[in-house]
């Protein structure tokens, strides 16, 4: 008896170790300027179709610092490999400099999936996800809502949470959600260093979003 309340004693200490240290890895954001130390290592997070032209207007906007970009797709995502290198080649004619690499990660959840099955597969996402945000070490984590981001913003967490690197999770609402946010914003607004969202409607519901106006 006396073993097994201290190992109970023991976990509920680890658990509120964690919890403390995850607030304050989540609280430490708007200190976290990646940017006056050199070049931004930026970690863009592409889905299929709408999501990946939004990031791509996105990343046209931001200055020649943020290298290298690491874009990651799903590995049944067969069209933004192709976007992506052609918005690449458009920079570099552009006479942009900077490099950039293409990952690819195991889909967190299809369309139509079930909720139950979806579980499984963000599990297995979060288990490709992990090695490699901690090999890419990325100072920025870019994304604007398909479910991949979700794994990869749990790892650059972890990250911060094991002492690392302090990673900043920015993430944009896709210019489609008007009245609600996407699964995965309801997810990641708690943990977000920048949420964004291009609709007042949902500044008004989610008060710690940033709004300013279209963006993409």
């Amino acid at each position: 008896m006396a073993v097994l309340l201290a190992l109970l004693t023991g976990l509920c200490f680890t658990v509120i170790c964690v919890i403390v240290r995850l607030l304050i890895v989540i609280r430490s954001g708007s200190k976290c300027k990646p940017g006056e130390k050199g070049p931004v290592c930026v970690l863009v997070v592409a889905g299929s179709g709408g999501h990946t032209t939004e990031i791509l207007r996105l990343m046209e906007s931001l200055s020649q610092s943020y290298s290298p970009r690491h874009y990651i797709i799903a590995d049944t995502d067969k069209m933004s490999e192709d976007k992506i290198r052609t918005f690449e080649k458009s920079k570099k004619d552009t006479g942009s400099k900077g490099q950039f690499t293409i990952q690819r990660i195991p889909r967190s959840r299809e369309v139509r999936q079930s909720w139950s099955s979806s579980v499984i597969s963000t599990l297995n996402a979060l288990l490709y996800a992990v090695p490699l945000v901690f090999r890419l070490r990325p100072d920025v984590v870019l994304c604007n809502g398909p479910g991949t981001c979700v794994p990869l913003c749990a790892a650059g967490l972890l990250l911060g949470l094991l002492g690392l690197k302090r990673v900043l999770l920015v993430y944009v609402e896709s210019i489609c959600r008007v009245e609600s946010l996407s699964l995965s914003g309801k997810i990641l607004y708690h943990i977000s260093d920048y949420f964004f969202v291009q609709w007042s409607t949902l500044k008004d519901k989610y008060p710690k979003s940033i709004y300013l106006g279209r963006i993409v």
